[in-house]
This record gives structure tokens, sequence and C-alpha cells, in this order.
């Protein structure tokens, strides 16, 4: 949530700025600003709404400056207008700072500069930063901010600049991603790679409570207590190319499309083919250690935590061992159970989620391992967890998640079938086969996608009905609760999910015409009961769409309309089921004349509670 930027070099600032934060704005914003700093010292300009209406703002005047800050604001404190927008300054106006993250102890802060004098401008917490800066300030602008953080509580990204010191920007994390560019004579700081790739390749990845002095030549880092820190210069190996549209409306659309190609990506390097196929995941240090786990925990939040439901289904369906699954926030304030024997799973399309982070450093505290699937290099979950399995998705700039998720399941598959192999609950003939049919699952995904318009056309027929309902059992039921999400999240849509069985426990006394179920039914001993469930709810005159096999033709006389994916086993038909789920969302929300990409009052990252 948020987006932060500078840059420091020979260039002037104020257009880099502005790009950089245009390819932040995935992560979800309602109001914008840059600090540049130049002969007439330090110009500060805001706008609320889009960042268009910044550069509206300063499109007759020239801000000169070769080195500012810049700011996407997601409002937590005040609400979203020109005053509550970053970059914020002290009273003199001499200090800017830009914030990701929440000050938790603002209140009190605010209370403490209010009584020596200091006279604040918006309702937000990130003002009392530059106010304490201010405070420390004595002609050092680290030994500053330094001090100031010793009495921050809470999660923060900074970015910090001083109009006297000309060559110099301070930036730290805790909690909150930031990284670092090094380019030529330039360097640039931001909270996600996409906005540096236009000017270096080469990144620096901060860990918590880590300082870097980004001068123009230079960037040197330092921890809490100012001793001198070694960094580690990475590559970036993907291009701009892959965080732009191509020619596609939406990027949610692009990436939708891009699962083929993900997947093929994720599985391809782990499958050997020697004299048997077998799964190679040498990465999480797979090895007879693991056939003595007693249970399975994963842990995750939204998109990522249906992920887990899935690999709850698998790890007991192919490795017969109990799992536990929670959601991050909950697991993390509840007290938890943790065992010897346990493996923990951490899962993270973006890696900085921070409830997800919270959870993972308990069960560190606890002694667990740690096993994290995520789709982003260098993040602090890859960076903090004892081994990493990458998805390889590529970068994903939709808020609502499509690519990362069926790439997150092929992950999950891949540890469960090695897991049952090990533990001698599936055989080499039933690995061999299954490995078959992962492999077969990108083009299966590639001929969904080019039947799309049968669900665009059922989208503009029923993207107006007031409440939606997914419903499965099983491996359905996961993939329903996936995919009411996606509807909700982007179509505006009230949608819900449930597991069939359950339809008579509640969920039925809702059901009227206005009603669309989406019904999941890839789990063939369990269509008898299925169909029942449809005729109930047909009966109370919702519109049904029944998505199953492209062979099946067993609820043709009870559905409105049958989607048909192709014939996998039925414990991997997620990956494709949910991927006409997908469209529908994006279809609905294109129909409704919204933003898939951008929207209302999501971000990409969560990186606050």
């Amino acid at each position: 949530m948020c987006g932060i930027v500078g840059y420091i070099g020979d260039e002037e600032a104020t257009p880099v700025l502005i790009n950089a934060l245009k390819k932040l704005e995935y992560r979800g914003y309602d109001s914008a600003g840059i600090a540049v700093l130049g002969d007439e010292g330090l110009v500060v300009r805001k706008a609320k709404g889009a960042l268009k209406f910044l550069e509206q703002k300063i499109a007759a005047e020239i801000i000169r400056g070769t080195m500012g800050i810049g700011h996407t604001r997601w409002a937590t404190h005040g609400e979203p207008s020109d005053q509550n927008s970053h970059p914020h300054t002290n009273v003199s106006g001499q200090i800017a700072v830009v914030h990701n993250g929440i000050i938790e102890n603002h209140a009190k802060l605010k209370a403490w500069l209010t009584e020596r004098g200091v006279a604040f401008r918006s309702e937000t917490d990130t003002e009392v930063i530059a106010h304490l800066i201010d405070f420390y300030y004595s002609g050092n602008l680290l030994d500053a901010v330094r001090e100031a953080l010793t009495r921050l509580e809470g999660s923060y990204a900074l970015g910090v600049i001083c109009q006297t010191n000309t060559d110099e920007i301070i930036a730290v994390r805790k909690d909150s991603p930031l990284v670092i560019g090094a380019g030529e004579g330039e360097n640039i700081i931001a909270s996600d790679v996409p906005a540096l790739l236009e000017y270096t390749r080469n990144v620096y990845y901060l860990d918590d409570r880590e300082i870097a002095v980004l001068k123009r030549g230079s960037v040197e880092f330092y921890d809490e207590e100012g001793r001198p820190v070694q960094k580690e210069l990475c590559r970036v190996e993907w291009d701009v190319a892959a965080a732009e549209k191509g020619g596609y409306e939406h990027f949610m659309l692009k990436e939708i499309h891009e699962q083929p190609t993900a997947l093929t990506d994720t599985l391809r390097a782990r499958i050997k083919t020697y004299a048997t196929k077998s799964i190679n995941l040498e990465e999480i240090g797979f090895n007879e250690s693991w056939a003595k786990a007693d249970r399975v925990i994963i842990t995750a939040c939204g998109t990522a935590w249906h992920a887990g439901i899935v690999g709850k289904y698998a790890f007991e369906h192919f490795a017969r061992i109990p799992v536990d699954v929670d959601i991050a926030s909950e697991f993390r304030y509840r007290d938890p159970i943790f065992n010897p024997g346990d493996i923990f799973i951490i899962i993270s399309q973006s890696g900085e989620t921070a409830d997800t982070l919270a959870a993972m450093r308990m069960a560190k505290k606890s002694g667990a391992r740690i096993i994290a699937i995520t789709n982003v290099v260098g993040s602090t979950l890859a960076r903090e967890a004892d081994l990493v399995m990458y998805t390889w998705a590529g970068p994903e700039i939709a808020v609502a998640s499509t690519k990362a998720f069926t790439t997150q399941l092929m992950c999950v598959y891949l540890i469960a079938l090695k897991f049952g192999a090990l533990r001698g609950c599936i055989s080499e003939t039933e690995l061999a086969y299954y490995i078959d049919a992962l492999e077969e699952l990108p083009a299966q995904a590639e001929r969904i996608l080019s039947h799309k318009e049968d669900i665009q056309r059922f989208a503009a027929g029923n993207f107006n009905k007031t409440k939606a309902f997914f419903m499965g059992r099983l491996f359905d039921y996961a993939i329903s609760l996936e995919s009411a999400l996606k509807l909700k999240e982007i179509s505006y849509t009230h949608s819900e999910a449930f597991a069939a069985g359950e339809l008579k426990h509640g969920p039925i006394a809702l059901v009227d015409e206005s009603t669309l179920v989406v019904a999941i039914c890839t789990q063939r001993a369990l269509f008898e009961k299925m169909e029942s469930n449809i005729k109930e709810v047909k009966a109370r005159g919702a519109s049904i769409i029944v998505i199953t096999y492209d062979d099946e033709h067993f609820f043709d006389a009870v559905a409105d309309e049958v989607f048909r994916i192709p014939c996998t086993p039925d414990p991997l038909t997620p990956i494709l089921s949910v991927i006409p789920c997908q469209l529908y969302a994006y279809y609905c929300a294109v129909q409704r004349g919204n933003d898939p990409d951008k929207p209302r009052n999501l971000a990409k990252s969560v990186t606050v509670e």
C-alpha cells in the first residue's frame, strides 16, 4: 500500500518522480505528491485523486532540481485531501518526508511535539516524522533520522530530504518494502522494482531497520545504531516490457493470458526426466527428514490463503498428513501451538504482506523451519525464510492476483506430490501419472482462454446481478472462495462462497431471482450431491452456471449455462477451474465501468495491518 520513490542524480527530478510513481499506481492510492530540491529551495506539490491531477497542477510551472522524493498515498489517518497527501514537511518546510506504513504511537508523539510548540497541518500519522527529525536535526540528517527512529513504533519505509543537505536522500525501512536502484551517476529509491527498471537493473534490497544514504555517485548503508553495513548488489533479470500491458486493455487480462507461460516456467525446472519422471525440490531442502513430520501448517492472507486451502486438500490427499491452514492475521494472535516435527509453509505473492511476515517471525521464534512460496525475488519473506520456492510468475501488476495464484497452486502440488512419494503414499507409477497431468495443464489453460468469449457473453447478460454465490465441494470449495473474492474485488458485486453441503444451513435463505449461482463441479464422486444443490437454488429462481469437464454432460439439464474445462485428475482441477472465474470477474468489472487493475480501497501489497 502506498508508493514511495526518490531520485538523486544529474537529470531533472520531476519527470523521473512522476514516471516512477506511474509504475506504482497498481499498489493503490488516493492522492499523490512530490518534493523537489533545487535552486529555489524545497518545492512541494501534492493533489488529491489520481496522479493525473498532480500532473495537471504542476503542468504550468517549471520545478527545477535534480533530487526529490514522491509518493502515492492510501489514506489511513485522515481523509484523502491535498493537505493530508505526502510529502509532509516540518514547520519551516526545509525537511520533507514520504512514508509507507503506520506509526502506531503517532498520537503520543503528536502530543509531545505540540507541547514543544509544533503546529500540525494534517491529520496524518506521517507528519510527526518530519517534525521529529527536525527536532533532532543539527546539520547531520543521518543522525537526526536515526534519533527519530528510536521514538517511532509501527511500520515504515521512509524517504527523507533536507534543504540544507543538497546531496543526499535518506531511506529507511521497517516492515515495509523499499528497494534502492543503483545507476550511473544517479540513484533511486522505490517501493517496488517496476519503478526502477527504466533507469537501472542493479538493485539493493534494504533489510529491516537498515538505513541507506543515497548520493549522486554512491550509496552507503548503516544499521540502526549507525554501523556500516555491506550490501550485495543484485541484478533484476526481467525487463520493462514484462511490466507493460503489451496490447491488452488491462494488466489483469494480460496476466490471465500469461498463466500458461507462468505455469510452464514454474514447473519446468522442477521435473526430472531420467529413467522415470520425478520432482526436484532441492531448493527447499527436501530430504528424508520430511518423512518424519507430523503436521503441515500453512499460513497466508487473501488469495494466498485460498492457495493454502487447496494445499490442505492436496497434502492430505497425496501425503496423508494432517494440515492446518490459518489466516495469518488470526494465526499471529491466537497463541498457536508448535510441535518440533511441524513443516511450516508461508505463502505470499509479494513477500511483503505485513500479517504474513509477522506470523512467520512468530513461528521462527518458536523454532519452526520456514518454507516460503513467493513470487518476488529479494522480498522480505524470501530473505527471512529458511528456504524459498519461487513461483516464477513474472511481475504481476493488477491488484487482483491471477497468475500468481495459479503458480502458487503449482508449487503446492509439486510439494504435496513429492511429499506423498517420500512417505510412500503414492507409487512411482502414480507419481509419473500426476507429473504428466501437471505438464499438460499449461496447454489446457490455453484452451480455456481460447474460449473466453463464452464467459464474456455470459458476463454481458449477468453482470448486473445483485448477488453471486459460488459453491463447490472439496477442491472446488477452495476455488469457490477464490472466485467469490475476485468478483467482489473488481466488480464490487456482493459475492459469497460456501461449501455446497452448507447450502441448507443458511445461504439458501438469500437465494432468489436476483441471484447468480456458480457451481464448480469437478469432483466426480460428488456429482450427484452437487446436482441436488443446484436443483435447490434453481427452484428458487437463481441463474446457474456450472463449471465442469468437457466430456461431462451430467449437469446439462439443470444449468442455464455450462462452461467446460479440459479433463485432468480431480485433485488438479483448481488450476483450470479458476480461470473461467477470473475471466468472469474481469468482464463483469469492465461491463460495470470499473478499472479492474485498480479496484477501489484495495492495494497490491498489504504492508500494514
